[in-house]
Protein backbone atom coordinates (compact mmCIF):
# COMPACT_ATOMS: atom_id res chain seq x y z
CA UNK A 1 0.00 0.00 0.00
CA UNK A 2 1.50 3.56 -0.76
CA UNK A 3 0.23 7.25 -1.18
CA UNK A 4 0.38 8.67 -4.48
CA UNK A 5 2.02 12.04 -4.26
CA UNK A 6 3.28 14.41 -6.47
CA UNK A 7 6.61 15.20 -7.21
CA UNK A 8 8.46 18.06 -5.08
CA UNK A 9 5.40 17.41 -2.19
CA UNK A 10 7.19 18.12 0.91
CA UNK A 11 6.09 14.93 2.60
CA UNK A 12 7.40 12.71 -0.44
CA UNK A 13 10.58 14.61 -0.13
CA UNK A 14 11.11 13.39 3.82
CA UNK A 15 9.85 10.61 3.25
CA UNK A 16 12.74 9.85 1.01
CA UNK A 17 15.20 10.92 2.90
CA UNK A 18 13.59 9.37 6.13
CA UNK A 19 15.43 6.30 3.80
CA UNK A 20 18.67 7.43 4.85
CA UNK A 21 17.67 7.25 8.75
CA UNK A 22 16.14 3.69 8.09
CA UNK A 23 19.67 2.23 6.16
CA UNK A 24 22.86 4.15 8.10
CA UNK A 25 22.38 2.11 10.53
CA UNK A 26 24.54 -0.27 8.43
CA UNK A 27 27.02 1.80 7.57
CA UNK A 28 27.57 2.86 11.05
CA UNK A 29 27.82 -0.37 12.97
CA UNK A 30 27.63 -3.11 11.00
CA UNK A 31 30.39 -1.77 8.34
CA UNK A 32 32.59 0.56 10.56
CA UNK A 33 32.17 0.07 13.89
CA UNK A 34 30.43 -2.79 15.93
CA UNK A 35 30.94 -5.57 13.70
CA UNK A 36 34.80 -5.38 13.07
CA UNK A 37 35.48 -5.75 16.93
CA UNK A 38 33.28 -8.57 16.99
CA UNK A 39 35.03 -10.14 14.30
CA UNK A 40 38.18 -9.31 15.68
CA UNK A 41 37.74 -10.70 19.12
CA UNK A 42 36.01 -13.85 18.05
CA UNK A 43 39.20 -14.77 16.43
CA UNK A 44 41.37 -13.71 19.27
CA UNK A 45 39.35 -15.23 22.19
CA UNK A 46 40.18 -19.01 20.30
CA UNK A 47 43.63 -17.22 19.98
CA UNK A 48 43.88 -17.95 15.70
CA UNK A 49 44.76 -15.51 13.32
CA UNK A 50 44.87 -17.77 10.52
CA UNK A 51 42.08 -20.13 8.85
CA UNK A 52 40.93 -22.81 6.16
CA UNK A 53 38.99 -20.79 3.50
CA UNK A 54 38.57 -22.87 0.38
CA UNK A 55 41.71 -24.72 0.45
CA UNK A 56 43.63 -21.94 1.19
CA UNK A 57 44.70 -20.15 4.82
CA UNK A 58 44.13 -16.92 4.88
CA UNK A 59 44.91 -13.80 7.81
CA UNK A 60 41.72 -13.45 9.32
CA UNK A 61 41.54 -9.85 8.36
CA UNK A 62 42.57 -10.46 4.88
CA UNK A 63 39.93 -12.61 4.89
CA UNK A 64 37.43 -10.12 5.65
CA UNK A 65 39.42 -7.93 2.85
CA UNK A 66 38.67 -10.60 -0.01
CA UNK A 67 35.00 -11.09 1.06
CA UNK A 68 34.58 -7.48 1.05
CA UNK A 69 36.10 -6.81 -2.61
CA UNK A 70 34.35 -9.70 -3.58
CA UNK A 71 30.79 -8.26 -2.56
CA UNK A 72 32.03 -4.63 -4.52
CA UNK A 73 32.40 -6.54 -7.47
CA UNK A 74 29.11 -8.33 -7.49
CA UNK A 75 27.44 -4.65 -6.83
CA UNK A 76 29.40 -3.14 -9.53
CA UNK A 77 28.39 -5.41 -12.20
CA UNK A 78 24.55 -6.10 -10.83
CA UNK A 79 24.05 -1.88 -10.29
CA UNK A 80 23.83 -1.36 -13.95
CA UNK A 81 22.12 -4.44 -14.97
CA UNK A 82 18.85 -3.86 -12.58
CA UNK A 83 19.31 -0.45 -13.16
CA UNK A 84 18.29 -0.45 -16.46
CA UNK A 85 15.46 -3.61 -15.97
CA UNK A 86 14.06 -0.98 -13.29
CA UNK A 87 14.00 2.00 -15.34
CA UNK A 88 12.27 -0.41 -18.31
CA UNK A 89 9.46 -2.05 -16.08
CA UNK A 90 8.93 0.69 -13.96
CA UNK A 91 8.92 -0.62 -10.68
CA UNK A 92 12.08 0.74 -8.93
CA UNK A 93 10.54 0.50 -5.44
CA UNK A 94 10.31 -3.48 -5.92
CA UNK A 95 14.07 -3.26 -6.10
CA UNK A 96 14.82 -0.54 -3.32
CA UNK A 97 12.81 -3.40 -1.07
CA UNK A 98 14.51 -6.65 -2.65
CA UNK A 99 17.69 -5.26 -1.60
CA UNK A 100 16.62 -3.50 1.87
CA UNK A 101 15.06 -6.47 3.18
CA UNK A 102 17.99 -9.00 1.98
CA UNK A 103 20.85 -6.67 3.38
CA UNK A 104 18.72 -6.01 6.44
CA UNK A 105 17.69 -10.18 7.33
CA UNK A 106 21.44 -10.79 6.75
CA UNK A 107 22.14 -8.20 9.42
CA UNK A 108 19.53 -9.84 11.67
CA UNK A 109 21.54 -13.38 10.60
CA UNK A 110 24.65 -12.25 11.83
CA UNK A 111 23.53 -12.28 15.15
CA UNK A 112 24.48 -16.41 14.39
CA UNK A 113 27.88 -15.22 13.44
CA UNK A 114 30.11 -18.22 14.49
CA UNK A 115 33.96 -19.45 13.10
CA UNK A 116 32.40 -23.04 13.54
CA UNK A 117 30.14 -21.84 10.43
CA UNK A 118 32.36 -19.79 8.86
CA UNK A 119 30.90 -19.78 5.14
CA UNK A 120 27.36 -19.57 6.08
CA UNK A 121 29.07 -16.92 8.45
CA UNK A 122 30.86 -14.91 5.95
CA UNK A 123 27.85 -15.28 3.28
CA UNK A 124 25.64 -13.60 5.75
CA UNK A 125 27.83 -10.65 5.74
CA UNK A 126 28.32 -10.64 2.20
CA UNK A 127 24.61 -10.98 1.47
CA UNK A 128 24.54 -7.86 3.94
CA UNK A 129 26.91 -5.70 2.26
CA UNK A 130 25.42 -6.22 -1.30
CA UNK A 131 21.90 -5.58 0.21
CA UNK A 132 23.09 -1.99 1.53
CA UNK A 133 25.25 -0.56 -1.29
CA UNK A 134 22.50 -2.44 -4.04
CA UNK A 135 19.53 -0.50 -2.33
CA UNK A 136 21.66 2.75 -2.88
CA UNK A 137 21.95 2.56 -6.48
CA UNK A 138 17.84 2.36 -6.46
CA UNK A 139 17.70 4.85 -3.69
CA UNK A 140 19.84 7.71 -5.46
CA UNK A 141 18.15 6.97 -8.58
CA UNK A 142 14.74 8.42 -6.82
CA UNK A 143 15.96 11.59 -6.56
CA UNK A 144 15.73 13.07 -9.73
CA UNK A 145 11.79 11.43 -9.57
CA UNK A 146 10.61 12.96 -6.40
CA UNK A 147 12.74 16.22 -6.39
CA UNK A 148 12.75 19.49 -9.12
CA UNK A 149 16.32 20.29 -9.90
CA UNK A 150 16.11 23.37 -7.01
CA UNK A 151 15.25 21.04 -4.26
CA UNK A 152 17.82 18.39 -4.88
CA UNK A 153 20.68 19.70 -2.87
CA UNK A 154 18.91 20.56 0.17
CA UNK A 155 17.17 16.99 0.32
CA UNK A 156 20.05 15.35 -0.53
CA UNK A 157 21.79 17.37 2.29
CA UNK A 158 19.03 16.40 4.78
CA UNK A 159 19.04 12.68 4.24
CA UNK A 160 22.55 12.72 5.01
CA UNK A 161 21.82 14.53 8.55
CA UNK A 162 18.96 12.42 9.14
CA UNK A 163 21.36 9.28 8.10
CA UNK A 164 23.94 10.88 10.50
CA UNK A 165 21.57 11.42 13.84
CA UNK A 166 19.57 8.08 13.10
CA UNK A 167 22.81 6.24 12.94
CA UNK A 168 24.56 7.93 15.60
CA UNK A 169 21.69 6.99 18.22
CA UNK A 170 21.78 3.82 17.58
CA UNK A 171 25.23 3.17 17.70
CA UNK A 172 25.02 5.08 21.72
CA UNK A 173 22.47 2.53 22.25
CA UNK A 174 24.73 -0.23 21.18
CA UNK A 175 27.36 1.06 23.35
CA UNK A 176 25.30 1.34 26.10
CA UNK A 177 24.40 -2.36 25.98
CA UNK A 178 27.98 -3.41 25.19
CA UNK A 179 29.80 -1.73 28.23
CA UNK A 180 26.85 -2.90 30.21
CA UNK A 181 25.08 0.57 31.21
CA UNK A 182 21.50 -0.13 29.80
CA UNK A 183 18.85 -0.47 32.67
CA UNK A 184 18.44 -3.78 35.14
CA UNK A 185 15.72 -5.30 33.30
CA UNK A 186 17.98 -5.04 29.83
CA UNK A 187 21.07 -6.44 31.34
CA UNK A 188 22.29 -9.34 28.98
CA UNK A 189 23.82 -12.21 30.68
CA UNK A 190 26.72 -13.89 29.10
CA UNK A 191 28.50 -17.25 29.46
CA UNK A 192 31.95 -18.72 29.15
CA UNK A 193 31.24 -19.16 25.54
CA UNK A 194 29.50 -16.27 24.64
CA UNK A 195 30.43 -13.59 27.25
CA UNK A 196 27.94 -10.58 27.54
CA UNK A 197 29.62 -8.14 25.52
CA UNK A 198 29.76 -10.40 22.54
CA UNK A 199 26.28 -11.36 23.21
CA UNK A 200 25.47 -7.43 23.45
CA UNK A 201 27.26 -7.24 19.96
CA UNK A 202 25.02 -10.13 18.12
CA UNK A 203 21.97 -7.98 19.44
CA UNK A 204 23.52 -5.11 18.23
CA UNK A 205 23.54 -6.39 14.42
CA UNK A 206 19.33 -7.88 15.14
CA UNK A 207 18.89 -3.89 16.12
CA UNK A 208 20.08 -2.72 12.69
CA UNK A 209 18.00 -5.26 10.79
CA UNK A 210 14.98 -4.74 13.14
CA UNK A 211 15.65 -0.45 12.77
CA UNK A 212 16.34 -1.07 8.46
CA UNK A 213 13.14 -2.75 7.96
CA UNK A 214 10.97 -0.64 10.60
CA UNK A 215 11.73 2.67 9.32
CA UNK A 216 12.08 1.92 5.51
CA UNK A 217 8.31 1.72 5.83
CA UNK A 218 7.96 5.02 5.80
CA UNK A 219 9.23 5.69 2.99
CA UNK A 220 7.93 2.83 0.81
CA UNK A 221 4.33 4.13 1.63
CA UNK A 222 5.03 7.32 0.01
CA UNK A 223 7.64 6.40 -2.80
CA UNK A 224 6.26 5.63 -6.21
CA UNK A 225 6.48 2.24 -7.91
CA UNK A 226 8.97 3.82 -10.12
CA UNK A 227 8.42 5.20 -13.77
CA UNK A 228 5.44 5.04 -15.78
CA UNK A 229 6.90 1.93 -18.12
CA UNK A 230 5.17 -1.52 -17.69
CA UNK A 231 7.21 -2.84 -20.32
CA UNK A 232 8.34 -6.59 -20.54
CA UNK A 233 11.73 -7.36 -19.64
CA UNK A 234 13.39 -8.77 -22.72
CA UNK A 235 16.83 -9.83 -23.38
CA UNK A 236 18.26 -6.73 -24.77
CA UNK A 237 16.85 -4.42 -21.99
CA UNK A 238 19.30 -6.66 -19.51
CA UNK A 239 22.00 -4.67 -21.54
CA UNK A 240 20.69 -1.46 -21.47
CA UNK A 241 22.71 -0.40 -18.20
CA UNK A 242 25.76 -1.18 -20.30
CA UNK A 243 24.94 0.35 -23.11
CA UNK A 244 24.75 3.42 -21.23
CA UNK A 245 27.79 3.26 -19.70
CA UNK A 246 29.48 2.35 -22.70
CA UNK A 247 27.95 5.52 -24.25
CA UNK A 248 29.50 7.66 -21.08
CA UNK A 249 32.87 6.09 -21.60
CA UNK A 250 32.74 7.20 -25.43
CA UNK A 251 32.18 10.63 -24.54
CA UNK A 252 34.38 11.24 -21.83
CA UNK A 253 36.95 10.02 -24.33
CA UNK A 254 36.22 14.01 -25.98
CA UNK A 255 36.22 15.87 -23.00
CA UNK A 256 39.95 15.76 -21.24
CA UNK A 257 39.90 17.74 -18.24
CA UNK A 258 36.72 15.20 -17.06
CA UNK A 259 38.94 12.04 -18.40
CA UNK A 260 41.96 13.07 -16.48
CA UNK A 261 39.68 13.63 -13.29
CA UNK A 262 38.14 10.74 -13.57
CA UNK A 263 41.31 8.95 -13.61
CA UNK A 264 42.79 11.08 -10.68
CA UNK A 265 39.15 10.10 -8.86
CA UNK A 266 39.45 6.16 -9.44
CA UNK A 267 42.85 6.30 -8.26
CA UNK A 268 42.60 8.36 -5.01
CA UNK A 269 38.77 6.96 -4.32
CA UNK A 270 40.27 3.31 -4.56
CA UNK A 271 42.78 4.28 -1.04
CA UNK A 272 40.18 6.47 0.59
CA UNK A 273 37.37 3.91 0.72
CA UNK A 274 39.91 1.48 1.26
CA UNK A 275 41.24 2.73 4.51
CA UNK A 276 36.98 3.82 5.89
CA UNK A 277 36.63 0.45 5.23
CA UNK A 278 39.30 -1.44 7.10
CA UNK A 279 39.90 1.57 9.80
CA UNK A 280 38.30 -0.49 12.63
CA UNK A 281 40.02 -4.10 11.74
CA UNK A 282 43.38 -1.92 11.97
CA UNK A 283 42.28 -0.62 15.05
CA UNK A 284 41.35 -3.49 16.48
CA UNK A 285 44.48 -5.51 15.78
CA UNK A 286 47.44 -3.16 15.42
CA UNK A 287 46.79 -0.69 18.58
CA UNK A 288 47.63 -2.17 22.12
CA UNK A 289 44.21 -1.63 24.21
CA UNK A 290 45.06 -3.65 26.84
CA UNK A 291 41.88 -5.67 27.33
CA UNK A 292 38.40 -6.49 25.39
CA UNK A 293 36.67 -3.97 27.33
CA UNK A 294 39.25 -1.37 26.48
CA UNK A 295 39.24 -1.73 23.10
CA UNK A 296 35.46 -2.28 22.26
CA UNK A 297 35.05 1.19 23.90
CA UNK A 298 37.89 3.03 22.18
CA UNK A 299 37.30 1.70 18.72
CA UNK A 300 33.25 2.95 19.16
CA UNK A 301 34.50 5.81 20.50
CA UNK A 302 36.72 6.71 17.67
CA UNK A 303 34.33 5.93 15.30
CA UNK A 304 31.89 8.45 16.77
CA UNK A 305 34.60 10.98 17.18
CA UNK A 306 35.43 10.27 13.10
CA UNK A 307 31.67 11.14 12.75
CA UNK A 308 31.64 14.34 14.60
CA UNK A 309 34.88 15.72 13.57
CA UNK A 310 33.41 14.88 9.68
CA UNK A 311 30.90 17.47 9.85
CA UNK A 312 33.20 20.33 10.44
CA UNK A 313 35.89 18.77 8.21
CA UNK A 314 32.72 18.65 5.42
CA UNK A 315 32.05 22.77 6.21
CA UNK A 316 35.84 23.16 6.34
CA UNK A 317 36.50 21.46 2.93
CA UNK A 318 33.53 23.56 1.40
CA UNK A 319 35.26 27.20 2.41
CA UNK A 320 38.55 25.88 1.28
CA UNK A 321 37.21 24.86 -2.13
CA UNK A 322 35.15 28.35 -2.42
CA UNK A 323 38.98 29.93 -1.89
CA UNK A 324 41.12 27.79 -3.38
CA UNK A 325 39.14 25.87 -6.19
CA UNK A 326 38.05 22.14 -6.24
CA UNK A 327 40.70 20.87 -7.58
CA UNK A 328 43.68 22.70 -5.47
CA UNK A 329 41.32 21.82 -2.81
CA UNK A 330 41.79 17.86 -3.33
CA UNK A 331 45.20 18.22 -4.10
CA UNK A 332 45.80 19.46 -0.51
CA UNK A 333 43.44 16.69 0.82
CA UNK A 334 45.26 14.18 -0.66
CA UNK A 335 47.91 15.29 0.49
CA UNK A 336 46.58 15.19 4.32
CA UNK A 337 45.34 11.22 3.46
CA UNK A 338 49.02 10.37 2.44
CA UNK A 339 50.63 11.85 6.06
CA UNK A 340 47.89 10.03 7.98
CA UNK A 341 48.90 6.54 6.10
CA UNK A 342 52.47 7.25 6.65
CA UNK A 343 51.44 8.23 10.35
CA UNK A 344 49.36 4.57 10.80
CA UNK A 345 52.54 3.25 10.30
CA UNK A 346 53.83 3.95 13.14
CA UNK A 347 51.00 4.09 15.36
CA UNK A 348 50.62 1.55 18.43
CA UNK A 349 49.20 3.50 21.66
CA UNK A 350 44.85 4.55 21.49
CA UNK A 351 45.83 7.96 21.89
CA UNK A 352 47.63 7.76 19.01
CA UNK A 353 44.69 6.41 17.19
CA UNK A 354 42.48 8.86 18.70
CA UNK A 355 44.32 11.96 16.79
CA UNK A 356 44.99 9.66 13.50
CA UNK A 357 40.77 8.87 13.87
CA UNK A 358 40.18 12.89 13.81
CA UNK A 359 42.25 13.54 11.02
CA UNK A 360 40.21 10.98 9.27
CA UNK A 361 37.18 12.47 10.02
CA UNK A 362 38.78 16.15 9.08
CA UNK A 363 39.72 14.60 5.44
CA UNK A 364 36.60 11.68 5.22
CA UNK A 365 33.39 13.83 4.27
CA UNK A 366 35.23 16.39 2.43
CA UNK A 367 37.08 14.55 -0.48
CA UNK A 368 34.19 12.61 -0.40
CA UNK A 369 31.55 15.32 -0.95
CA UNK A 370 33.70 17.58 -3.11
CA UNK A 371 34.54 14.72 -5.10
CA UNK A 372 31.41 14.14 -6.51
CA UNK A 373 30.24 17.97 -6.99
CA UNK A 374 33.44 18.62 -8.75
CA UNK A 375 32.61 15.68 -11.10
CA UNK A 376 29.23 17.37 -11.43
CA UNK A 377 30.09 20.76 -11.95
CA UNK A 378 32.48 19.71 -15.03
CA UNK A 379 30.28 17.24 -16.83
CA UNK A 380 29.31 17.99 -20.42
CA UNK A 381 25.78 19.91 -21.62
CA UNK A 382 24.01 16.49 -21.19
CA UNK A 383 20.37 15.68 -20.32
CA UNK A 384 21.48 12.20 -18.98
CA UNK A 385 23.77 13.14 -16.23
CA UNK A 386 21.97 9.42 -14.53
CA UNK A 387 24.16 7.62 -16.52
CA UNK A 388 27.39 9.85 -16.17
CA UNK A 389 26.48 8.90 -12.50
CA UNK A 390 26.17 5.80 -12.77
CA UNK A 391 29.64 5.77 -14.28
CA UNK A 392 30.75 7.82 -11.49
CA UNK A 393 29.44 4.81 -8.85
CA UNK A 394 30.77 2.30 -10.75
CA UNK A 395 34.14 3.41 -11.33
CA UNK A 396 34.09 3.80 -7.51
CA UNK A 397 33.33 0.37 -6.81
CA UNK A 398 35.55 -1.35 -8.77
CA UNK A 399 38.36 1.31 -7.38
CA UNK A 400 37.47 -0.26 -3.63
CA UNK A 401 37.51 -3.97 -5.22
CA UNK A 402 41.17 -3.12 -6.41
CA UNK A 403 41.95 -1.13 -2.99
CA UNK A 404 40.62 -4.30 -1.21
CA UNK A 405 42.32 -7.05 -3.05
CA UNK A 406 45.63 -5.53 -2.37
CA UNK A 407 45.13 -4.58 0.84
CA UNK A 408 44.58 -7.87 1.49
CA UNK A 409 47.12 -9.26 -0.69
CA UNK A 410 49.94 -7.42 1.29
CA UNK A 411 48.38 -8.24 4.79
CA UNK A 412 48.36 -11.57 3.98
CA UNK A 413 51.59 -11.73 2.85
CA UNK A 414 53.70 -9.66 5.34
CA UNK A 415 50.82 -10.33 8.12
CA UNK A 416 50.45 -7.05 9.26
CA UNK A 417 48.11 -4.23 7.98
CA UNK A 418 50.57 -1.60 9.02
CA UNK A 419 52.11 -2.77 5.07
CA UNK A 420 48.69 -2.40 3.62
CA UNK A 421 48.43 0.93 5.17
CA UNK A 422 52.09 2.39 4.05
CA UNK A 423 51.14 1.06 0.64
CA UNK A 424 48.33 3.32 0.25
CA UNK A 425 49.86 6.09 0.39
CA UNK A 426 51.50 5.65 -3.26
CA UNK A 427 47.85 5.96 -4.49
CA UNK A 428 47.67 9.27 -3.01
CA UNK A 429 50.94 10.41 -4.29
CA UNK A 430 49.52 9.36 -7.77
CA UNK A 431 46.54 10.99 -7.05
CA UNK A 432 48.20 14.12 -6.60
CA UNK A 433 49.80 13.72 -9.43
CA UNK A 434 47.10 12.85 -12.19
CA UNK A 435 45.22 15.95 -10.29
CA UNK A 436 47.54 18.37 -10.71
CA UNK A 437 47.17 17.28 -15.16
CA UNK A 438 43.57 18.26 -14.67
CA UNK A 439 44.58 21.88 -14.34
CA UNK A 440 46.02 22.32 -17.08
CA UNK A 441 44.75 23.53 -20.39
CA UNK A 442 45.62 20.92 -22.50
Amino acid sequence: MSVQLQKGDKKLLNAWAFYDWANSVYSLVIASAVFPIFYEQLFSREKIEYIDFLGFTVKDTALMSFITAFAFLVVAFISPLLSGIADYSGNKKGFLKLFCYMGALACIGLYWFDLGSLYLSLSLYFFGLVGFWGSLVFYNSYLPDVAYPEQQDSISAKGYSMGYIGSVILLILNLAMIMGMMPEMLKIKGTDENPAHLKAMRISFVMVGVWWILFSQYTYYYLPKGNKNSNKVTRHVLLNGFKELRKVWDQLKQTTQLKRYLGAFFVYSMAVQTVMLVATYFGAKEIEWGSDDAKSMGLIGSILLIQLVAVAGAILTSKLSAKFGNIKTLIGINAVWAVICIAAFFVTLPMHFYITAGFVGLVMGGIQSLSRSTYSKMLPETQDTASFFSFYDVTEKIGIVIGMVLYGAIDQIFGSMRYSVIFLTLFFVIGIILLARVLKKH
